[in-house]
């Protein structure tokens, strides 16, 4: 059976707007100010990539931890480019992963594989109007506690 989910989004003043997810985790989104808002949150749009940075990190960090990667940190970066016309829908992005530690470069490159066409329904979903590149860079482990096996 398909997961039900839901977001309220309960107008604050202004352009601002509580929101509080299906688990009852609360946000405020707000336009900028030359938009009318005061700036007091993110923009909704801007949630986009979060939801596609978030969705990718938290797979690669899955699968790696699978593979016993002693991986010790992880970023990941996305960067969008919107459409000039309305409704302004992103068009390109790339996504950066940053992994430290003495991680294998197959693996990477698998755990990315497996995240951008299995396994991220954000990725999915924005792929159906963007473009979306990917890279990677495994850099030498920074003074991180090592992230604890799944």
């Amino acid at each position: 059976m398909a997961e039900q989910q839901h977001t309220t989004m309960v107008w604050k003043g202004g352009m601002a707007f509580e929101g509080t997810t299906t688990t009852g985790h609360k946000l405020i989104v707000d336009a900028s100010r030359e938009g009318g808002g005061q700036d007091s949150g993110p923009k909704p749009i801007e949630l986009v990539l979060s939801a596609l940075a978030g969705c990718t990190a938290m797979d690669v960090l899955s699968i790696l931890q699978k593979k016993r990667e002693p991986m010790k940190g992880l970023e990941v970066y996305v960067e969008g480019e919107r459409a000039s016309e309305h409704p302004m829908v992103y068009k390109h992005a790339t996504i950066v992963y940053r992994v430290y530690g003495e991680v294998s470069k197959a693996s990477v490159e698998r755990a990315i594989e497996l995240s951008n066409t299995k396994y991220c329904g954000v990725h999915a979903m924005l792929g159906k109007t963007a473009h979306i590149d990917t890279r990677y860079e495994i850099l030498p482990a920074r003074n991180l506690e090592a992230i604890p096996a799944a």
